[in-house]
């Protein structure tokens, strides 16, 4: 499940938001949304490779279309 690297939170947030999501609110995380799903993003550089998998697990995204985001 940690096939993923630790990587910035704003490239996620940018790969996110190719993939249909964006901003609902700020803070300490940042919660993005797509109408169906929530997720919510730590500012954390980088973010731990088992958190980034969860995240990329939460929103309906496979490891591989996640790099491909990035």
């Amino acid at each position: 499940m940690a096939s993923l690297p630790g990587i910035n939170h704003q490239r996620a947030v940018k790969a996110f938001g190719k993939s249909g999501f964006w901003i609902t609110r700020q803070g300490k995380h940042i919660t993005m949304t797509n109408g169906k799903r929530i997720i919510t993003i730590p500012r954390a550089n980088p973010i731990n490779a088992y958190t980034m998998a969860g995240i990329v697990n939460d929103a309906g995204l496979s490891s591989e279309e996640f790099k491909k985001l990035l």
